[in-house]
């Protein structure tokens, strides 16, 4: 036995077979173990529908007492025969003497009973219990028969009960009797504990994990027992001195300068009990997981080829896992139902060794243990009695992240979840502004990808969203927070300000400074251009007015989608149903009849023939002609008020375009050519949407 006490917040027990680690034992200071302890508590609720009362005993959460764990000497009306009402026996506000059975296991109390039971060497005495007593299960054969024997001539009170433990087995009559008187005495000192004090408050407390060990676990097989430490080798030498003053020598101080554990090379056996999979040496494994309900253990194969075929391999793996199955029980300390999912085995022959092989290697376990079959699924159960908190539950603590479930949600999930969250807080009735805290990278998430949802949200509802990164929150968690209307007015003039902002139609954008680094600032996300109400223009004074005029704007700079769009509105025009009709024909367009003024006379030349448009071709030639030169800037004529020769011919459907009312705009067909950009004046304002257009954009504008 190796006791290691160099750290006073973790004393550790380990069993040790040459450099195979058997059980282990550790206890934390800084966690207090309940299990054993006595203590006095008040009733506070009596359930009839559970059959139970809950019971405070000083603890946070109160204790579970079930009815059939009251003793009758708290009973208020004598037993009778029949069915009994738990509210008919105790009351409200009884005080009762109860011991922790079972300790707190997440979300459950203890589990409490009034039936007492204090643990020596070599008897277990059980003081208001009459009923209880007997030989332990494991001591069988003559053994049982000689401590049957002890046990009827020691001096036993009516009113209570003795258990002969395992540890008695070989002990003559003397050592029977002093241990009984010794726990006598301690029952003694609890009843009048009891009566000094009202409830709730500890009366009695089960001794450290030295005196524990050397109790529940020293045998005779045990050849030394090694303590690292001075004040442990001293309780424990006191302890032995009263109970095994026999085997007083067998107790040593370890004083080397390797540590002891390191010594017997046992700390890496103690690590894989804290592992989740475990590594068998033919190259299986068992994998186990807790659950709420039971301990799943699961047999692999993995690289094991022990046997010739798949099922001597199947075999050969399932016979060592059931050894390796037994030993981090114990190491683990696992209790309630426990379920070994083995590899399938064809032949009935061969599960029966595997039982066979897990009952005999579960007989070193000094609590008790009940294994079934092996069912046609492949699965064995077996319950194990819980001596106390499991190794997880003692050295663990649940994961804040994950809640313990060892798996979160990711960012995308967390930010749809997040985003639907909005939705609803933002939609409540008098909702002003909703605010939400999440962690980086989900508010990185949402701010770019889910902008416009962002948005289309605060347009439909009418309320303030402001996003809020937040590096001390991690994935899953978040914190939404909605603001009524009828806020403090320091929040209101906060809420109207940032509405002002919205309102302008032109804000600076926000510097670029990695996704990231742009999360960590609070953002809300910006309004829809298409719901902003238009800019409001302020009247100017002339002095104001003059110093506007005297400074050249600057235009706005397009961007890539405004430029195409351009680009191609610029192609071109609205035309009624004459002109596409002429197009589409190919025919030459007749421009609409010209109202006659009075005091003119239309004259013809000789020669000249009519055209359907009521026009002389020579006129349109000449016409032609002179606009030709006018266009290429070659026609220095002065013009000489010649109507007849500058009048214009009549044009075809090309080379017609849209003019103001009351004006009549032609362009040759030669000018339609691409121009250099450089060398052409822009169009005028009223000609931006006209094609042909004076300017046609190049290829190279249009990207």
């Amino acid at each position: 036995m190796l006791i290691n006490a160099t750290h006073p917040e973790e004393l550790r027990v380990a069993l040790v077979d040459g450099q195979k680690l058997l059980d282990l034992d550790i206890e934390h200071t800084f966690r207090e173990q309940k299990k054993s302890n006595v203590y006095k508590g008040r009733i506070t609720r009596i359930e009839p529908s559970l059959e139970a009362a809950f019971v405070d005993y000083g603890a946070e959460r109160h204790g579970f007492l079930p009815l059939k764990e009251i003793s009758r000497e708290y009973f208020s009306q004598p037993e009778q025969p029949g069915r009994k009402r738990i509210q008919d026996l105790v009351r409200e506000g009884q005080e009762v003497i109860v011991q922790v059975d079972k300790e707190e296991r997440s979300s459950k109390g203890a589990a409490l009973t009034t039936f007492v039971s204090l643990a020596g060497r070599y008897l277990v005495l059980m003081p208001n219990n009459p009923r209880a007593g007997g030989v332990s299960r494991r001591i069988e054969g003559e053994d049982r028969t000689q401590i049957r024997q002890h046990l009827q001539m020691l001096d036993i009170p009516d009113n209570m009960g003795v258990i002969a433990r395992t540890a008695g087995i070989g002990q003559d009559f003397e050592a029977l009797q002093r241990d009984l008187e010794y726990l006598k005495q301690i029952w003694q000192a609890i009843v009048e504990a009891a009566e000094k004090a009202p409830a709730p408050f500890l009366i009695y407390q089960e001794g450290n994990v030295v005196v524990r060990a050397l109790r529940d676990h020293f045998s005779e097989d045990i050849g030394e027992v090694l303590i690292d430490d001075e004040s442990a080798f001293q309780a424990a030498q006191q302890f032995m001195t009263a109970m095994m003053p026999k085997v007083l020598n067998r107790l040593k101080l370890y004083d080397n300068d390797i540590p002891l554990f390191s010594r017997y090379q046992i700390e890496q056996q103690i690590e894989s009990a804290f592992s989740r999979e475990v590594r068998l040496e033919s190259g299986g494994a068992i994998v186990i997981d807790h659950t709420e309900a039971l301990v799943a253990i699961d047999v692999n194969s993995g690289k094991s080829t022990k046997g010739q075929d798949i099922a001597e391999t199947a075999f050969q793996t399932n016979l060592e896992a059931a050894e390796e199955v037994a030993r981090q029980i114990r190491l683990r300390d696992l209790g309630g139902l426990i379920v070994v999912d083995l590899i399938d085995m064809e032949s009935p022959k061969h599960q029966r060794e595997v039982e066979s092989r897990l009952k005999e290697a579960l007989k070193l376990d000094r609590a008790r243990v009940q294994v079934g079959r092996i069912s046609r699924f492949g699965l064995l159960e077996m319950s194990r009695q819980r001596l106390g908190a499991s190794l997880e539950e003692a050295s663990y603590e649940p994961c804040p992240r994950c809640s313990g479930t060892g798996q979160i949600r990711g960012c995308e999930g967390t930010a749809l979840h997040v985003l639907r969250l909005l939705h609803e807080e933002a939609l409540k009735a008098g909702a002003a502004e909703v605010e939400c805290k999440v962690p980086v990278d989900v508010a990185v998430y949402l701010l770019n990808e889910k902008r416009l949802p962002l948005l289309e949200l605060e347009a439909k509802s009418n309320t303030r969203i402001t996003i809020i990164p937040d590096p001390a929150l991690l994935t899953p968690h978040y914190e939404i927070q909605r603001v009524k209307a009828e806020a403090t007015p320091a929040h209101n003039e906060r809420t109207n300000s940032s509405r002002n902002l919205r309102d302008l139609p032109n804000r600076p954008a926000r510097a670029q400074n990695g996704a990231a680094q742009a999360a960590l600032n609070p953002l809300t996300a910006p309004p829809p251009p298409s719901v902003l109400p238009p800019p409001k223009t302020l009247p100017q004074s002339p002095q104001q007015r003059d110093k506007s005029a005297s400074k050249t704007a600057t235009p706005p700079s397009e961007g890539i989608l405004a430029r195409f769009v351009r680009a191609l509105v610029s192609r071109y025009e609205p035309v009624d149903s004459q002109t596409f009709l002429t197009r589409a024909l190919g025919e030459e367009a007749i421009p609409p009849a010209a109202e006659p003024v009075s005091g003119d006379v239309e004259t013809k030349a000789s020669g000249d023939t009519e055209t359907p448009s009521g026009r002389s071709r020579r006129r349109r030639r000449g016409g032609r002609r002179a606009r030709a030169r006018r266009q290429s800037g070659q026609d220095e004529r002065p013009h000489d008020g010649n109507d007849e020769a500058d009048a214009a011919p009549p044009t075809t459907a090309m080379d017609l375009e849209v003019a103001p009312p009351g004006r009549e705009v032609r362009r040759p067909k030669e000018a339609l050519e691409w121009s250099d950009p450089a060398s052409s004046p822009e169009p005028p304002a009223d000609e931006a949407l006209r094609y042909p257009a004076t300017r046609i954009p190049r290829a190279d504008d249009w990207h």
